[in-house]
């Protein structure tokens, strides 16, 4: 994953319990990389390390945490980095999700190594949808879940989610469920 992601995840830690307990949780990582550079790609173990570190040090569990830094990964990192790139997805909630498999087409221009999940779009009603979500990496459809409660926030839509299929369950890829 990009730094971008691992960085984020430290500033999450440090806007909402200081520093010492970001250096607690680097430590109890065993990731030996003092700092994050946006554009250099580190290996995903990295991010998984640094997250079950946060995980353990927080008394959270692994998927609260993940839900947490999708939440933060709207609302703070891609708002505040990126906010053009949220603006071209749509005015609306609505749209944005409709977009959403063209999304990371966009994101590529800024990270050309990405190796982004897939969306497909399906059952498009005016006040929910399907969101089929594809990708390589395992154990993330929690961070999906708060990016799309990040999403909601941003838009002013509060969500429901619920996961219809699951790769946990033997499916070959997550669906969502998605009102508001």
């Amino acid at each position: 994953m990009y730094g971008i992601v691992n960085k984020s995840i430290e500033d999450l830690v440090v806007a909402n319990f200081g520093q010492d307990k970001w250096d607690a949780i680097h430590l109890r990582s065993g990731v030996d990389i003092d700092f994050f550079l946006s554009n250099e790609i580190y290996d995903d173990d990295v991010t998984y390390k640094i997250a079950t570190a946060v995980s353990e040090e927080m008394d959270m569990s692994l998927n609260d945490v993940l839900v947490t830094f999708g939440e933060w990964w709207v609302m703070r990192t891609t708002k505040d980095k990126y906010p053009g790139l949220l603006e071209s997805g749509g005015n609306n909630l609505r749209d944005f999700l409709v977009n959403l498999p063209n999304f990371h087409n966009r994101v590529m221009l800024i990270y050309p190594k990405l190796s982004p999940p897939e969306f497909k779009v399906t059952d498009v009603e005016e006040a929910g949808l399907h969101l089929h979500y594809f990708s390589k990496r395992e154990g993330l459809q929690d961070f999906v879940r708060g990016i799309l409660q990040g999403l909601g926030q941003l838009y002013n839509a509060p969500v429901t989610l619920e996961l219809l299929q699951s790769r946990n369950e033997g499916s070959s890829h997550e669906i969502f469920k998605i009102n508001w």
